[in-house]
This record gives C-alpha cells, structure tokens and sequence, in this order.
C-alpha cells in the first residue's frame, strides 16, 4: 500500500491597525473617518484583505500627540507608521492596507 503524504496549508490571515490622530470639531478629521471607514467597509468582502481595526486618538486628550502632530491633524497611521497627512486618499490607503 502507497502512502500519500498530504499538505496543509494554512492561511495567515494579516492584520492591520488604522489609528486616526486628530480632535473634536476638525472638518478634515470628519472627512478622514469617512473615508477610512469607507474603505474599511470594501475590504471587509474581500477575501484577501487583512482585518482591520481602527482607533481614533485625540491630540487634545494627549500632550505627546498634541507636541507631534498639532499642525499636521489628521493623521493616518498604519501599524504606528505614518500614512498620510491632511487627506486620505481611499485608493492609496486601500493599496497600502492590501500590502500588509
């Protein structure tokens, strides 16, 4: 009798942290969220995406954050490393999210 030997593969599902830096009352805060969760959304269908979590921090709740990043608000980080400034473009954060 042959024996066979089998493979099993195993998905490592990658997993992605999106942490929104900015402070109440910020128009392009508002508009990041949005189009963060936008595109949180598309991913969360595809099969290949990583899962997402996202976290919002206030430079107002937070001295370090408000010394860093108070001219920059807001801020994108992916996995604690900056993203982008100002603007979120979903294309390039949805890029940039496959690619973890």
């Amino acid at each position: 009798m042959r024996r066979t030997r089998q493979r099993r593969y195993c998905c490592q599902v990658s997993t992605a942290i999106i942490t929104l830096i900015g402070k109440p009352g910020c128009h392009l805060c508002d508009a990041a969220r949005e189009t963060i969760t936008a595109v949180v959304q598309q991913l969360d269908s595809e099969a290949s995406a990583p899962t997402v979590t996202v976290e919002e921090l206030s430079i107002l709740e937070d001295a370090a954050l408000l010394d860093r990043y108070a001219d920059e608000i807001p801020v994108v980080l992916i996995n604690g490393r900056v993203h982008n400034i100002w603007r979120v473009d979903p294309a390039r954060l949805r890029a940039a999210l496959m690619e973890v």
